[in-house]
Order: structure tokens, then sequence, then C-alpha cells
């Protein structure tokens, strides 16, 4: 009895790691690249759900904003229709986690191009050229530009570009960081903070959003290349997206995506950028 114990014992463990190995072949499912999801078709896509003119989750569930457009015509360009596409929302401080971990397949949500991200990330692009400013209440006389920070309360993203470079460039600043540029929003609203910071084009969105209550001032002080993050190391993926890029550039679907989102606030188009293909 023992034995026979023992041998169904072992025949059961046996079995377990077939059955495992075989799942581990076959991938689960979990080995699908994007381009293999895209074959599928099928794509899930970070953005932000929270920037007006850019990336934003409207009131009926649906997405707007000049990011979704871009992101809707790379995926078209990988022969994926809109209704296979699947929109999570990409926190700043979470993007690179997203895309390691395999959560989506790509993320355009004014995603900025750095050395520091490409230790973890690829990118396509740019897509865009931004530059980091200031959004003050419509009353503020105070600040004018960065110039005149020195002392002052500052709210930007955790994880965001423009909040390192206040804390790395302006330590006279007192730069107080949040989840969303919603809750920032809602501080300098509420007089807890003097400013909002971060790229120009989405506090120009912002500002447009709740007219009268908020306005930008100065000239931007940084340049933001924003760019389309994937998996490190997909260099098939990074090329096609590049060409996506260039394709919507140059076939006037760029201007129009712009004009029809960010343009609607009185925001004018700037000329594309040139796709450096990182």
């Amino acid at each position: 009895m023992r034995i026979n114990r023992a041998v169904r014992i072992g025949v059961g463990a046996i079995a377990l790691a077939l059955t495992a190995a075989t799942a581990a072949a076959c991938g689960g499912g979990d080995s699908k690249n994007a381009l293999d999801n895209a074959k599928d078709g099928k794509l899930t896509i970070g953005i932000k759900f929270d920037q007006p003119g850019l990336g934003l989750r409207n009131k009926d569930g649906t997405y707007s904003g000049f990011d979704v457009e871009v992101a809707k015509y790379v995926a078209g360009k990988l022969g994926v229709k809109p209704d296979g596409i699947t929109f999570k929302e990409a926190p700043s401080a979470q993007r690179e986690t997203l895309i390691e971990n395999g959560q989506v397949d790509y993320i355009a949500a004014t995603y900025s191009i750095s050395d520091k991200r490409k230790e973890k990330v690829d990118f396509a692009g740019p897509y865009y050229v931004a530059g980091q400013s200031l959004l003050v209440r419509a009353d503020n006389t105070d600040i004018t530009g960065p110039d005149s920070l020195k002392g002052k309360k500052v709210c930007s993203v955790k994880g965001s570009t423009p909040a390192g470079n206040i804390e790395k460039n302006f330590p006279d600043t007192q730069l107080q960081t949040n989840d969303t540029y919603s809750l920032c929003l809602e501080g300098l609203k509420g007089g807890s903070w003097d400013a909002v910071t971060t790229d120009d084009i989405i506090l120009a969105g912002y500002a447009a959003q709740s007219a009268g209550s908020f306005k930008v001032v100065g000239k931007p002080f940084t340049t933001e290349n924003y760019g389309i993050g994937l998996k490190k190391g997909d260099k098939e993926l990074r090329d096609k997206v590049n060409d996506a890029i260039e394709a919507m550039i140059a076939d006037g679907s760029w201007k129009k995506a712009f004009d029809e989102t960010v343009g609607a606030s009185g925001y004018q188009a700037p000329t594309p950028p040139t796709v450096n293909r990182y």
C-alpha cells in the first residue's frame, strides 16, 4: 500500500509538471507581444484620462484628445480598428511599469522622451514638441514666469518630467506632487498652492476648460519631446510606430487631429516635428 501510494503521488506530480510545462509552452496568452495582439485585431493603449484636448475620458465613457487620435491612427496602421482598442489610464508615475509588465501595448500620454526613461522602455517619435510652463489663477499678478517662483507653492504630478525639473532647478520653490493634474487644479482653485506646472499644451487645455478661472503665464522654459512608449527591445514595433507617425504627419491627419482637439481651445498648431527614430 505504501508503494502504491508513493507511485500515485509520483504520477500526480509528473502530471502537474507536464500541465505546467504545456501552459508555459503555449504562453498562457501572456507571451504575446504588441504586434501579435495587433494581428488578433486588439490593442491595449495607455493614455491620460484627465487632460482636456490631449487625453480625456468623457462622461459618456468615450475618449477624446490629440494623444487619443495619435494612438488610434497608429493602431490603424498596425491593422487594428477603433473598436479593437482598449484604452487604459496611464498615470505619469506608472507608465514604465505598465509597459514593462505588459499591461499596455504602447503608451501615448504626453510622455516626454528622456535618457532615464529609455533605460526601461523604448520610444517612437517624437510626434509633438512641447515646453514646460505655468498655470496660475486668473487674478494672479505675482507669477510671470519661472524666475518669479521663489518661495511659491507649485503643484505637479508624481513621476513627471516637469516635477523633476522644478525639484532640480528651482530648489527655492515649494513643490507639491499629486497623482493627477486634476488634483493640482483643485488645489490651485482653492488656494492651496500658487501655480501648477506642466507642459504648455496641457495647461492650455485646462485653461480652456475652465475659462476665466486660470491663465498660462510666461514662455515655455524647457523642450519636451512627446514619444510613444513601448516595450524595450521591440525594434519591429518601434519601426512600425515611427512609420505610422511619419505617415500621419505627411497625409495631413496630424494637423487635422490637432485642430479638432487642442486647436479647439485656440492653441495654434505648431510645425510638426521630425521623427528621430530613437
